[in-house]
């Protein structure tokens, strides 16, 4: 498993200082025997933009990251990662989640685990905050700043 992350983390490669802010973006390439790979890390700490794709070259996975990063402090505040399975072992994932068999998909999780958006197509950075902020955890997080 290859992780990258936009802040520096042990074995992360350096992205550019301008993307270094206190967002997290995960890219998992999943191999196989560890596609099925839970969310449970995650829970209640993060909200995570799964993303499926056949292959890594798909561009909707770094149009999905150009989102996210864009968003900046927005992103931070929401505590979003972003995930990345390209491989045919995460079925089991994507049939938990609800996202299509085949293709790229785009799946946002609550902090509870659950799946609150599925898309085909890399979500923009709008319909995030939207359904994040109408979250009740977000409503509370947002109440308490």
């Amino acid at each position: 498993m290859q992780m990258y992350a936009l802040k520096q983390r042990c074995g992360a490669r350096p992205v550019a200082p301008v993307f270094a802010i206190a967002i997290m973006v995960m890219a998992v390439m999943m191999d196989g025997a560890g596609a099925g790979g839970s969310l449970d890390a995650y829970k209640w700490k993060s909200r995570v933009i799964a993303l499926f794709a056949q292959s890594a070259d798909d561009p909707r996975l770094s149009e999905q990251d150009r989102i996210v990063a864009a968003m900046g402090q927005g992103a931070a505040d929401r505590d979003i990662i972003v995930l990345k399975y390209t491989d045919a072992g995460s079925q089991n994932l994507r049939r938990q989640l609800g996202a299509p068999a085949d293709g790229f998909a785009a799946v946002l999780i609550g902090k509870d685990g659950g799946a609150k958006l599925v898309s085909r197509e890399p979500i923009n950075a709008e319909k995030l905050a939207a359904t994040i902020d109408a979250m009740p955890m977000r409503k509370d997080e947002m109440r308490k700043r």
